[in-house]
Parts: structure tokens; sequence; C-alpha cells
């Protein structure tokens, strides 16, 4: 179904994919605006690291993200949180800005059991600490 707002679809395979993160069978999910509806562009394995999903995230172009975040508590308890990004560098056009924007709180609520919400315009904005600290 099209997003009145944006007119972007939602692929099932978007939400299948994030079905199989929320099971651990993918560390973090990138979603790109392929013509009218959101489509899966990368899958990244249970192992793989936040460094190298941040990698694979474009310098100039808009991207939505889906990151499992494991971590310990002060207590020592083993956690993970389900972190949504919404991807929007300074450095990318305004249309596509646009787009992304009006898509984004749509997209969010077909994806049931995201626990963290971050929006980011420059790599700064989601560093390693940061995304450490909103978890805890």
């Amino acid at each position: 179904m099209a997003n009145a707002a944006s007119g972007v679809a939602v692929e099932d395979d978007c939400k299948l994919k994030f079905l199989e993160l929320k099971k651990r069978n993918h560390r973090f999910i990138i979603y790109k605006i392929e013509g009218q509806q959101v489509v899966v562009e990368k899958l990244g394995g249970p192992d793989e690291s936040y460094e190298e999903f941040t990698d694979s995230l474009p310098a100039d172009e808009c991207r939505f993200a889906v990151f499992d975040f494991d971590f310990t508590t002060s207590e020592n308890c083993q956690k993970s949180k389900i972190f949504f990004i919404a991807w929007s560098p300074d450095t990318s056009n305004v249309r596509m800005k646009m787009v992304y924007a009006s898509s984004k709180d749509r997209f969010k609520r077909e994806l049931d059991g995201i626990q963290v919400d971050l929006q980011a315009t420059d790599p700064s904005e989601m560093s390693f600490d940061i995304i450490k600290g909103r978890a805890i």
C-alpha cells in the first residue's frame, strides 16, 4: 500500500528481513527508496560490526537502516536493542531528503519491534558512543 504523504510503498521483503533480524540472522539492514517503493539494499551478517554497518551507508544519499546493537549493562547483563536510523546526509539532494522524511514514520510503523529511533545527517551523529549511550 502506498503512503499518502510520499506515495512510497513498502515491499513485503522489507518486513520479512526485519523479522529475520529480530531472530538474530542479520546484524543490520539498509533500506533504500527505489522508484516508488522501499526495498532492501544490503544485509549485514550476524558477525558484522557497527563500523562495517556505518561504512555501508552512502556518503551523499539518504537511507533507512536498522541495527541490532548488543551491549552489556552496568549490572553485567547482556542485552540488545534494535535501532532505526534515518540517514539523511547534508550532501544529499533536497528532493531525496523530502521523500525520505515524508516516508519515515509510515515505514517505521511497518517494522514492529524498533526500540530506539535516531536521525542522523552526519556520521558524528550516529557514532558508536552515541548509539551506546542511547541503548543503556
